[in-house]
């Protein structure tokens, strides 16, 4: 059985803030505002959350291999 990570380093694309978060396990994060510029992340074409496309570690779903990843409706 595979460990999760459940910590990520999310980078602002904007002004290069870093700031490390914990992803829930639970629930996509599809909105994230950066703290340093306030400009709101959402996730890129194809990923599933914001960890997915600015995240040092990808979603829980993701490493999990979760052929859905996270309900984006």
């Amino acid at each position: 059985m595979t460990t999760l990570q459940l910590s990520s380093t999310l980078t602002c694309p904007h002004c290069g803030h870093r700031k490390t978060e914990t992803m829930p396990t639970d629930a996509c994060v599809w909105f994230y505002e950066c703290e340093q510029c306030h400009a709101v992340l959402k996730p890129q074409t194809g990923d599933c959350c914001v960890f997915c496309s600015y995240g040092s570690v990808p979603c829980p779903p993701r490493q999990a291999g979760s052929a859905s990843h996270c309900d984006r409706r």
